[in-house]
């Protein structure tokens, strides 16, 4: 099979996504390499290592300190941006992979809407949050990168002209958590969004993709995650089959949450995705409280799930060079229709 992309860079490859990117562009006949906090190659939750892993470079590296990755940019068509956090305790990762229930509902029941953590320094800020770290600050600095790196001439010319966008993939999310996690989650992954925007918005040699999914699911990695994957998805297959004007339990919550809205938004916007703002991101452009909780349990009721591969054959299409009617927003309708399953 033809490459898509020659070689690619995913930050968070020995992740939960970030894994299923990794082995999908493989299968594709993309070079793979992938930089983490920890540098260790990805095994299952049973600590098993899969034969493809063997194919993938992985690297140590910081994606809050370009200086750690920077050297791997020019070789590279496209960076997949997959790290990024639910919570300010990372610990309930261990507890979905392993389908540990009660450790998981304590990690969410002792949840905290702020903390601080150790990459604060990156930008003089002790006080920063794990989100603003994670979910926005290391994409930005890896995009902020990328656009700075020249693409490596492999016929040797002396002033190659390159006319290839390349993508810059960034894993972003459907509203659909709260309130059981902090609104801040969604927050900082849609400033990521708005921020990258703007960055890449001077650079015609680049292009964003924003990938949102919902409720990301995997029979084997994420056990504890399939029965509430099946009742999201019969929730909102059963929405979707109800007639125009019939009140569902999403338009009810939907209805709340715009009389609650202290912002400008109309309920009918409120079911629309957040845009790219033109104005510097802040808190403050989002439905704030009970109005912005009770918009992301409509969407929780009428977004299906999507399995992790599905996810990752998406990012894959987005990475194609051909493709560059892909960019923006792609939530769960748009993956579905890229992978063909719509």
């Amino acid at each position: 099979m033809e490459p898509l992309v020659q070689k690619i860079l995913v930050v968070g490859g020995n992740g939960f996504i970030g894994s299923a990117v990794c082995r999908a562009a493989l299968a594709r006949g993309m070079q793979v390499t992938s930089i983490s906090s920890s540098g260790r190659p990805f095994r299952t939750p049973k600590g098993h290592t899969p034969a493809w892993v063997s194919k993938v470079e992985w690297r140590k590296a910081d994606a809050l300190n370009p200086e750690t990755y920077a050297d791997l940019l020019p070789n590279v068509d496209g960076v997949v941006h997959t790290i990024g956090t639910l919570l300010e305790d990372g610990s309930y990762k261990a507890a979905l992979a392993h389908g540990d229930i009660p450790k998981l509902f304590g990690a969410f029941a002792g949840r905290s809407d702020r903390g601080t953590n150790s990459f604060g320094h990156a930008d003089g800020d002790a006080r920063k949050s794990t989100y603003e770290a994670l979910n926005r600050d290391s994409a930005l600095r890896v995009c902020e990168t990328f656009v700075m790196s020249k693409p490596v001439d492999h016929d040797n010319n002396e002033n190659p002209v390159t006319t290839q966008v390349r993508p810059f993939v960034y894993l972003s999310a459907e509203d659909i958590s709260q309130p059981i996690v902090p609104a801040r989650y969604i927050e900082t992954k849609h400033e990521a969004e708005q921020r990258i925007s703007r960055l890449l918005h001077d650079y015609p040699g680049f292009r964003a993709v924003f990938i949102r999914p919902s409720l990301v699911y995997h029979a084997h990695q994420r056990p504890s995650v399939s029965p509430l994957a099946a009742l999201i998805d019969l929730s909102a297959s059963l929405h979707a089959r109800i007639p125009t004007g019939v009140p569902t339990p999403s338009s009810v919550l939907r209805m709340l949450g715009s009389k609650f809205s202290s912002t400008s938004s109309s309920s009918s916007e409120a079911h629309t995705r957040p845009p790219i703002y033109d104005t510097p991101a802040s808190s403050s452009t989002f439905p704030s409280g009970l109005a912005s909780a009770l918009n992301s349990m409509a969407n929780a009721l009428t977004i299906p799930p999507i399995h992790v591969d599905h996810v990752a054959e998406a990012i894959c299409i987005a990475l194609d060079p051909r493709r560059t009617d892909v960019k923006g927003v792609v939530g769960v309708k748009e993956m579905r229709e890229l992978i063909g399953w719509s």
